[in-house]
């Protein structure tokens, strides 16, 4: 049975007002009740003594115990409530013990197959004894007494007067309540009665009615009924009010912001998180952060805003992504330096041999850090090949600065908003890659390093290379614009590095910005060294072995990188001593005899066939034969420029795969020697009845640029004097039609080169000795330079007075004779 409301009793559809009089209540109390009485147990009802009420039946119990009733003489039944409402077949200890006798009015067959009865009240009871529960309940009762207040009760009175003036304002107040009801409780004349009457229409829990039932107390009874009352109207007039607020100018913005706002109460009653107590938690962050006032007002303002909207739309969870971005990002908030330079220095020197210049610069970085204490940070590009160490080279820096250490990779990135990120009124928009990671180290001065740079490419989504001009530019990253952020960002304080191998694809505004610091290509020597204190140790402890079980001499280092790698850097070197390392930790693991010093014979075995030969000074025997120097990506190389003669008319052939710089220094180097015949002594009709083959070996691989010319110029010089190159000399060097010499690069590839191909002097333009002084004098030790500006002074530094072995005669006697008869 469902509860039922005043509403429900009094409204237009109801047919009577069940009213009654002091006799007919005199009546009630009078009349004969039997002692043993049908139970009809009633779920979510309690009903009053004098109150009319509907009931539906539905059990099989109870529509019969109906029937029976309706045939017998009284058409009494006890009405008793469950304790518990979903228990189907109650026992004794189901129901309540203190009831309500009531009488069938009337009964209604429902088309359902339940039946309807309307039961009035008339005495309370209390079971004493259950004499039987098929085919339904019966029971032994007594009834209970009503207690009489006495016509000089003042309490009571007052009471009863505050009961109905409360009872006339909730209908005044209720729009679901007729007018008419007023009329009635004014009929009401038994103050007994009256109390049922609310009591059994009261928004009360059965609990709270069944308690009201058992009460003998006619006072206590009207209290409870006031109280309960009393909290009714406070309910109503807050809801009144609610009302009446929303009510003025109730458009559509203000009609959701209502419903918002009663769901956010039922939230919170059922104990779940409402977007209040989020606004509020982020108010409090707010207060913590260390922004200037016009970020301060900005945030306020947007939080403003999360307030106003509604939680289902989307715009709100962009704006709260918003609002936490702002909050998550380390406004002012910078880590401390560590000034200490020796320490810096040392921990650079610990993580990386060699890269002396970059070592210098970012110690000059610090000192002038210590020294003024408010310094923009520089941005550096550190350039070079594979595999040196630019990237790691950023993670020591940050060690030794005590900073947070980022990195992002550039690589193929062609977005503009990966830089600068959506603006945030796109869904799923996020902000910049920068602020990304700024939020993420949670300091504004962390070392970022900017990896791959020179390979932002241009694509359909704008050109990330022209977003990082703001990034890179000192002058303007101390208010980086954001398009998700929409504030400016101070960046100065952040020391940039980025990486580069090749400054040609870098766009030149780009490029400006940032401090190029060239990393060369790491030398034998270098290497070797970078595999004893670096890798091997590394790799010893990646394959789980101690230093004892498995040891490499630097003479078995050199033989790795010379035979085995062929590169700048030390990439491959590491993967060709892992397998070295795995191949002692295979015989420890297995329990197998080896020895741990590691041999030349062992890293064939275990390496096989070396994959690289270095070309070896092969002697001055040939006229026209001469050892040069060249740089290549992965180091510096010896190279032979061969030249031969043959009888023709006087042609010229440059073979070996070489680039249009490299044969326009041999036609210079051929029109060069033409021109200086005389001074060469050399018979200019040699030009006309010889035909010139230049050949550099290795044609398979290509070989381009000016650093040959002066090489060029004295194979062509040797080959047509016949005379001999000195023995294990090499030379370097740009030539122009006029004989000067110009410098070149790579040069300390080149002579590191030269000095294990066993070369012993080098030739070089005066221009190119300060590049000589920057090389470790223990790289160059027993080697001699030769400084040049002309290309005569090479042909007489490089060409001996000897002449070669079966030297040719390049004017036959029958061309002399004919000269001679002129």
């Amino acid at each position: 049975m469902d509860k039922l409301s005043l509403t429900h009793l009094l409204g237009e559809e109801t047919e009577f007002i069940p009213l009654v009089t002091s006799e007919a209540e005199n009546e009630l109390n009078e009349s004969e009740i039997p002692t043993e009485i049908a139970i009809l147990p009633l779920r979510n009802t309690v009903l009053f003594p004098g109150v009319v009420s509907p009931i539906t039946a539905g059990r099989d119990k109870s529509i019969r115990l109906i029937k029976d009733v309706q045939a017998s003489s009284t058409k009494l039944i006890g009405v008793v409530g469950q304790r518990d409402a979903s228990t189907e077949d109650p026992g004794f200890g189901d129901i309540y013990e203190v009831g309500t006798i009531a009488s069938i009015v009337r009964s209604f067959k429902m088309p359902d197959g339940n039946t309807t009865i309307i039961l009035q009240g008339k005495r309370r009871f209390r079971i004493v004894e259950i004499i039987g529960t098929e085919p339904y309940h019966r029971a032994k009762i007594e009834l209970l007494g009503e207690e009489e207040v006495a016509e000089n009760d003042a309490e009571f009175h007052k009471i009863m007067s505050s009961v109905k003036e409360l009872a006339n304002q909730i209908i005044e107040e209720s729009p679901h309540i007729p007018t008419e009801a007023q009329v009635a409780l004014k009929n009401i004349k038994s103050d007994r009665f009256l109390l049922h009457f609310i009591a059994s229409n009261m928004s009360m829990e059965v609990e709270g009615k069944q308690d009201l039932l058992e009460t003998d107390s006619m006072t206590e009874r009207a209290k409870i009924v006031l109280k309960q009352l009393t909290l009714e109207l406070q309910m109503l007039e807050v809801k009144n009010e609610i009302q009446t607020k929303v009510r003025s100018e109730f458009d559509q913005q203000q009609r959701e912001y209502f419903l918002q706002q009663q769901m956010r109460t039922i939230q919170e009653e059922l104990g779940g998180n409402s977007s209040e107590a989020e606004i509020e938690e982020m108010r409090a962050r707010a207060k913590a952060k260390k922004w200037d006032e016009k970020t301060a007002a900005h945030f306020d303002k947007e939080l403003s805003k999360m307030q106003r909207l509604n939680p289902q739309v989307p715009e709100y969870s962009i704006q709260r992504n918003y609002l936490e971005l702002l909050l998550d990002l380390p406004w002012n908030e910078f880590s401390k330096d560590n000034f200490d330079l020796k320490r810096a220095r040392k921990i650079l020197d610990r993580d990386h041999y060699g890269l002396e210049e970059v070592k210098e610069r970012i110690i000059e970085y610090l000192a002038v850090l210590k020294l003024k204490n408010d310094m923009k940070s520089p941005i550096l590009c550190l350039y070079g090949p594979p595999g040196v160490g630019k990237t790691s080279l950023g993670k020591s820096v940050a060690e030794a600065l005590g900073r947070e250490y980022i990195r992002i990779s550039l690589g193929g990135l062609r977005d503009e908003a990966e830089i600068r990120g959506h603006r945030k009124t796109y869904i799923g928009a996020m902000p910049g890659r920068i602020i990304q990671s700024l939020k993420k180290a949670g300091t504004s001065n962390p070392v970022f390093v900017l990896d791959e740079i020179d390979k932002l490419t241009y694509g359909g989504q704008g050109d990330p290379s022209s977003a990082m001009l703001e990034v890179l530019d000192p002058e303007q990253n101390n208010a980086f614009y954001d398009n998700f952020l929409e504030l400016g960002y101070d960046l100065s304080k952040v020391l940039f590095i980025a990486t580069a191998n090749n400054l040609g694809s870098i766009q030149p505004a780009l490029r400006d910005r940032m401090e190029i610091i060239d990393i060369t290509g790491y030398t034998l020597e270098e290497k070797v060294e970078i595999g004893k204190r670096h890798l091997w140790p590394k790799l010893l402890r990646d394959h789980g072995l101690k230093k004892t079980q498995s040891v490499i001499g630097k003479k078995e280092l050199a033989t790795v990188v010379e035979s085995y790698t062929r590169e700048s850097g030390v990439r491959s070197l590491e993967k060709q001593l892992a397998r070295l390392v795995r191949h002692a930790a295979k015989s420890v693991a297995m329990e197998e005899e080896y020895s741990p010093k590691v041999t030349n014979d062992e890293i064939r075995g275990i390496l096989k066939a070396p994959r690289f030969t270095r070309d070896k000074y092969q002697g001055n025997d040939v006229a026209g034969v001469v050892t040069g120097l060249a740089w290549t990506p992965v180091g510096g190389d010896i190279l032979f420029i061969e030249s031969s003669l043959s009888k023709g008319t006087g042609r010229t052939v440059i073979t070996g795969n070489l680039g249009d710089v490299m044969k326009e220094s041999a036609t210079i180097a051929m029109a060069y020697l033409k021109s200086h015949s005389d001074e060469f002594d050399i018979p200019f009709e040699a030009f006309k009845q010889w035909d010139v083959n230049i050949h550099v070996p290795e044609g398979a691989v290509p070989k381009d640029g000016p650093s040959a010319g002066i090489t060029l110029l004295t194979a062509l010089a040797s080959l047509f004097t016949q005379r001999k190159v000195k023995a294990k000399l090499a030379m370097t060097g740009e030539i122009t039609l006029r004989g000067k010499v110009l410098p070149v690069g790579g040069i300390k590839e080149k002579i590191l080169a030269a000095k294990r191909s066993d070369i012993k002097e080098i030739i070089l333009c005066e221009d190119n000795r300060k590049d000589i002084e920057e090389i470790n004098p223990e790289y160059i030790k027993g080697m001699d330079f030769h400084f040049v500006r002309e290309m005569a002074e090479v042909v007489e530094l490089a060409l001996t007075k000897q002449k070669v072995k079966g030297a040719k005669d390049l004017l036959p006697k029958t061309v002399e004779g004919s000269k001679d008869n002129q």
